[in-house]
């Protein structure tokens, strides 16, 4: 039936596992952050905002998981060209920083987790390891930064750095 689709989405209870792994990822590292987790059409489904994360990090990581989830790909790799015109067309919802990552299974987006409040190289680290709680989850390995939040030489250091 050409009427319909399958879709899978995060439950609750996924969102809460995705969550506390990526709290334990940022407690690891000794980077309080602040973690969201979305369904697939964005919308929140758990929230953390550790001890000592920075509070504008509150908001940036609930729009790098909406901008992930809908766009289906990790945040930051747009071209530091188009960011600002994207994000303005998006009525700032949209961000290229990085940290944003897809919980794609099979093929399906499931939804998304971001983190925010550390360095681009420890955000998406931390949202990797929120990603990995649900089995089978594409890490998106082959992600390259290339927004503005990158200068060439950080670039680089964020490719080495990403597990």
């Amino acid at each position: 039936m050409t009427d319909l689709k399958d879709t899978r989405t995060l439950t609750l209870e996924g969102a809460l596992k995705v969550l506390n792994a990526a709290i334990g990822e940022a407690t690891r590292i000794g980077q309080p952050m602040c973690i969201a987790v979305v369904d697939t059409g964005g919308n929140l489904l758990a929230f953390g905002r550790m001890d000592g994360s920075k509070g504008l990090s509150v908001t940036s990581s609930i729009n790098k998981a909406r901008t992930s989830a809908l766009s289906g790909v990790p945040t930051g790799g747009a071209h530091a060209d188009v960011e600002i015109q994207v994000s303005l067309a998006h009525e700032n919802r949209w961000t290229n920083l990085i940290g944003g990552l897809p919980i794609r299974v099979d093929g399906f987006i499931l939804g998304a987790v971001a983190a925010g409040s550390g360095s681009g190289s420890q955000d998406i680290a931390v949202a990797r390891a929120g990603a990995a709680a649900i089995p089978g989850a594409d890490m998106c390995l082959d992600f390259v930064a290339m927004g503005a939040e990158n200068s060439d030489t950080s670039r680089s250091r964020i490719q080495q750095e990403m597990p």
